[in-house]
């Protein structure tokens, strides 16, 4: 039995909290990690006890009384490690074990008391480890040089993001500093590809996936309010407030400023009716302080409701307690956000999961239907895939020769070679990369050694440069001294206009350019602040199930009666076309003015189509939202055109590079990518930003076929 395999101080912490029987996923994770030196990732749904399923076996197997940090807690979020350090530390209370945050926000004498004595567990963020590996090296290998476990929270975060990468090769690094290599144990609730999770270890053979199918029950609900304006329909808002005036809720829109003005308007409505006063809103842009409030009175409060109007930042598994029902405003840009979302709601053992969907256009709706109903076929999306991440291994030259000091070019051609990270990208391109950075001088060569350059050093010295992705210019918003949050600078922000921020309405006295700060004081009325954020990568089979459900007969019973009348105009609508196979068959609107072609397929594609159309002379428009091309040819061009569409791929790459040419903020989703040589910035949107292969697939495969 699992329990009895547990050390008598984790079993003795066991019977205290009075726990009736362990979870599955905790009983398979105890007899695998204590019996075997393998990898684990550890995949079962939101709240069934991940964190205990690694730690109750880690710390009845791991000898603390050894030199040096013992395990090593990584996480994508600060927010995350603050609340995790409290159950680990709980779990550690029999044990004479120390628990210590190490990240930016954390208590610097802790730190210093850690070094002096390297020992127990530490939490931490990959930019924190980054940055110790950069400027202080030697407290790597002092601390982490007899590590045993490495356990990744939210390991899905990380998968097939540039941040993933940087973490993987941090990893790496970790594994050659270290003794004997240390285990790694990944949690999640959400994998799309359990191979893709393995080879995160570096060590894909050695890795095996625990997986706990139990399910949660469920109850969805789609709502429908057409909305023509800026703002959110007042229906919609009356609607949601009726819903959620007795509950705990999550309401997850799909931006700040949308957060903002459902917090807001959520909380004018309560006034006027006398209903409960907490309504909050929760985002990156609300000072920390305050977001903390808020999860702690959502945390510690059992007997008042309230309401929390957030982006994805409660989306991972902070714990804020009992939440009754989660609200989606408009269709979440993946399943496996849809389902990190629904499982904040019915955490507790016996309890459903409330979910209500609100959308506010067709496309939406058609878009939220399509999630939902592929979800419960059990379907995720596949991490996007880097293959030769060239810019995550630039950035980790720089790091790796900041760290030494300076190193021996061969020597950092044979880390990054050796690097698991980087095992697709050949010797010669590393090569060609580092003779780049010399040239541009972010690297000076010395002999047989490289240093930081001139230019690198500028680079490398700003705390920016630990992290792989690009922040936002945030200016703070300040009320009388307190600090509310930070916002985007946006054409809106000017003095004696009105912001929305932390579920209040602020009038802006001042701005203050240099400081970048700006002054308020409480407003009356307002408008929402206009946040930027870039577009969404929507996947292939989400497109592809939209098309399905506008030929299908099925009338889902989900749908609310307004939701089901609105996919009943769209099947009307696209009823002009004789479809007769989903897979080939393509609707093109043709009417005397205009082209419509719809391609029901990802993102990525769609851009792919977009640049070969234009190498072809078809001017179009593409709306993402809707997978729809303006075709600005006549009908015969087009047709004439199409079978010939592929041509172009043979010639891909000069393509891409003059697209670059013309438009080079297309590499603005790599930090690091505007820093390499031509050739592999055009290997790197061949890789991440286009989609050749399925593009080749696609094209071969489908035909448009005109409206009757």
């Amino acid at each position: 039995m699992s329990f009895d395999l547990l050390s008598e101080p984790i079993r003795k912490y066991i019977r205290d909290k009075r726990w009736e029987e362990l979870r599955p996923i905790q009983i398979a994770a105890i007899s695998k990690i204590l019996t075997t030196d393998d990898n684990y990732i550890l995949a079962s749904r939101t709240a069934s006890g991940k964190t205990e399923a690694a730690f109750l076996p880690i710390l009845s197997k791991v000898n603390f009384n050894d030199s040096g940090v013992q395990v090593l807690y990584i996480s994508p979020l600060i927010a995350l490690i603050n609340d995790q350090f409290y159950r680990i530390e709980e779990l550690c209370k029999y044990l004479d074990v120390t628990v210590t945050k190490w990240h930016g926000e954390a208590n610097k004498t802790l730190k210093e008391r850690i070094i002096k004595q390297p020992n127990g567990i530490v939490l931490i963020t990959p930019e924190s480890l980054e940055a110790m590996f950069v400027n202080k090296p030697f407290n790597v290998k002092h601390l982490f040089s007899n590590l045993k476990y490495v356990v990744i929270d939210e390991i899905h975060s990380f998968i097939g993001t540039d941040r993933g990468i940087q973490l993987k090769s941090i990893l790496s690094r970790l594994q050659d500093i270290n003794q004997k290599p240390f285990n790694i144990i990944g949690l999640s609730a959400t994998i799309g590809d359990y191979n893709e999770a393995k080879k995160f270890t570096g060590n894909e053979l050695n890795t095996k996936v625990l997986l706990d199918r139990t399910a949660k029950e469920i109850h969805a609900q789609f709502r429908y309010f057409k909305n023509d304006g800026q703002e959110l329909p007042i229906d919609l808002l009356k609607d949601l407030y009726l819903e959620t005036k007795d509950n705990k809720v999550l309401i997850f829109p799909n931006s700040r400023g949308r957060a903002e003005e459902v917090a807001v308007k959520l909380r004018k409505i309560s006034d006027k009716v006398n209903g409960h006063p907490n309504y909050f809103s929760h985002h990156s842009s609300v000072d920390k302080e305050v977001r903390e409030y808020v999860e702690y009175f959502a945390k510690n409060n059992n007997r008042q409701n309230f309401c929390i109007s957030c982006t994805s930042t409660l989306e991972l598994g902070i714990d804020i307690g009992t939440v009754d029902e989660v609200v989606q405003i408009d269709a979440t840009h993946s399943i496996a956000s849809l389902i990190q979302r629904v499982g904040r709601s019915g955490r507790k053992e016996g309890e459903n999961s409330n979910l209500f969907l609100y959308a506010t256009g067709q496309w939406s709706l058609l878009q939220s239907l399509a999630c939902w109903l592929l979800y419960k076929e059990g379907f995720i999306e596949p991490p996007q895939l880097s293959e030769r991440p060239y810019d995550i291994l630039l950035h980790q030259a720089l790091s790796i020769t900041k760290g030494h000091s300076g190193i021996k070019l061969t020597e950092l051609i044979k880390q990054l070679k050796d690097n698991f990270a980087f095992k697709q990208i050949e010797v010669s391109e590393i090569e060609e990369i580092l003779s780049h950075l010399i040239e541009i001088d972010f690297l000076e060569k010395l002999q047989h050694e490289v240093i930081i350059g001139v230019e690198g050093e500028r680079v490398v010295n700003s705390r920016d440069f630990y992290s792989v992705f690009k922040a936002e210019e945030n200016f703070k918003v300040v009320n009388a001294g307190n600090t509310i949050g930070q916002i985007p600078i946006s054409p809106q922000i000017v003095e004696d206009e009105n912001i929305l921020l932390a579920a209040r309405i602020w009038k802006i006295k001042f701005i203050d350019f240099v400081s970048k700060k700006i002054e308020v004081i409480p407003a009356k009325d307002g408008k929402k602040p206009k946040f930027s954020g870039g577009g969404s990568t929507i996947h292939p089979r989400i497109r592809e199930k939209m098309f399905e459900i506008l030929f299908s007969a099925n009338d889902y019973e989900v749908l609310s009666r307004p939701s089901f009348e609105e996919i009943k105009v769209m099947r009307k609508d696209f009823s002009v076309f004789n479809i007769e196979n989903l897979q080939t068959d393509r609707p093109l609107l043709s009417t005397p003015k205009h082209l419509q072609l719809y391609t029901f397929t990802g993102t990525k594609i769609n851009l792919t189509i977009q640049l070969l159309l234009n190498v072809v002379g078809i001017k179009n428009t593409l709306d993402d939202s809707c997978s729809q091309f303006d075709i600005e040819v006549p009908k015969q061009e087009l047709l004439a055109k199409w079978h010939s569409l592929t041509q172009p791929l043979n010639n891909i790459k000069i393509h891409i590079e003059n697209l670059l040419q013309l438009n080079p903020a297309l590499l603005d989703f790599s930090k690091w990518g505007h820093y390499l040589p031509v050739k592999f910035k055009v290997k790197l949107m061949e890789d991440k930003y286009f989609d050749i292969k399925n593009t080749e697939i696609l094209l071969d495969l489908i035909k448009p076929v005109e409206n009757i």
